[in-house]
């Protein structure tokens, strides 16, 4: 997994230690801070380990000796301290992995100072490090813990509200003149979006409720066939990582979808702007949340979907920074005689999966490309 130049910040999870099987990992480059985390050592398949040119601090914990798989190590321009392990995968590392930290020490081989030898000496720093450790775990846990607990205090408060609220929209139908009124007539500064078969608008709903109103292009063929698709794949599907559609609009010349509005709008816009940015623990738990609803679509429907039509600007965040899949229009359900093969290449040139063009019948697969 190479995550470097990425300018992530923030700390590095303690979470990553359930990685076990993972080989490679780079996260040089970036802006982490903290401390490395003691739960790496736990990640047995780890061959290569990639630390320089960040702000991590305090020590190289020495239950990493355990990594005996590990070859390739650096932890060079950090802000490192403490003793250098010496034992398992360390015994074959150069001098040149540490260099440009604060104050390590250890073997004369890794050219920096000797460790101190005095009894009192080496007494007095375990007491500086177990304060200093337990000032860490007070400074971040406490502050933590309170934001924690006012985050479930105040979703405790609004959950009954937005629930109530979805609800009625689910058992109300919302007309055409709602919908126009909400988008104060398809206005243009309500766009948020907009492709070959329709436009997207932000709209807020009598009750207060914001919504986005995916309108389609008549005027385009196929965008009959898109309606049709998205309605009956919506209808057999429910997941957490999936834009809800909460009703439908239509008559002889306007046919829309009402979805649950994304506040923090697509993926897109954290990767290719210099205004938004994504630190390392909001980045895997977005790769996990396209990961489950991909397994979900392929493995755990009745008959399986295949969405065809996967790109950044179609994987929407919401308040919370979770990530929801949108746009089924060129989605295929496959029968139980079709989950290995279709005929039919679906998608647009320019978004379409590599090797689609030569290799048309393949399934499933047609999902694991992503489009940037």
């Amino acid at each position: 997994m190479d995550l470097s130049m990425n300018k992530l910040s923030n700390r590095i999870p303690r979470e990553i230690g359930g990685m076990q099987n993972l080989a490679h990992l780079s996260l040089r480059q970036n802006k982490l801070q903290g401390s490395i985390p003691d739960s790496m050592s736990s990640m047995v398949g780890l061959e290569s380990l990639y630390l320089s040119h960040n702000n991590i601090s305090r020590i190289i914990p020495k239950p990493l000796e355990k990594l005996h798989n590990l070859k390739y190590f650096n932890v060079s321009v950090n802000k490192l301290y403490g003793e250098i392990p010496s034992q398992g995968p360390f015994k074959n590392l150069s001098s040149q992995v540490f260099i440009h930290n604060e104050a390590l020490h250890g073997s004369s081989r890794f050219s920096v100072p000797p460790c101190p030898t005095s009894s009192k000496h080496r007494s007095n720093r375990k007491i500086l490090l177990v304060l200093f450790l337990l000032l860490a775990i007070a400074v971040i846990f406490v502050p933590t813990t309170f934001v924690l607990l006012w985050i479930r205090h105040r979703t405790g408060k609004r959950a009954p509200a937005q629930a109530e609220s979805l609800s009625t929209i689910r058992t109300e139908r919302i007309s055409y003149n709602e919908l126009l009124q909400a988008t104060d007539g398809l206005s243009k500064s309500n766009l948020i979006g907009f492709g070959s078969f329709g436009s997207v608008y932000k709209g807020i709903l009598s009750n207060g409720t914001a919504i986005a109103v995916k309108v389609f292009n008549l005027q385009v063929d196929v965008a009959f066939k898109s309606i049709d698709t998205e309605c009956e794949v919506f209808r057999s599907l429910l997941h957490r990582n999936l834009v809800e559609v909460i009703t439908s609009c239509s008559n002889l010349d306007f046919k829309a979808l009402v979805l649950e509005y994304m506040p923090n709008g697509s993926l897109k816009k954290y990767l290719y702007s210099h205004n938004y940015f994504l630190d390392i623990r909001q980045s895997l738990s977005i790769m996990l949340d396209v990961a489950c609803v991909f397994e979900y679509l392929h493995h755990g429907c009745t008959s399986p979907v295949i969405h065809c039509y996967l790109k950044l600007s179609n994987i929407l965040l919401a308040e919370d920074m979770v990530a929801h899949l949108s746009d089924f229009g060129f989605s295929k359900l496959l029968g139980e005689d079709e989950s290995d093969l279709y005929t039919k290449t679906l998608a647009t040139f320019g978004y379409i999966a590599l090797g689609t063009c030569h290799e048309p019948n393949r399934g499933p697969g047609r999902d694991e490309h992503l489009e940037l």
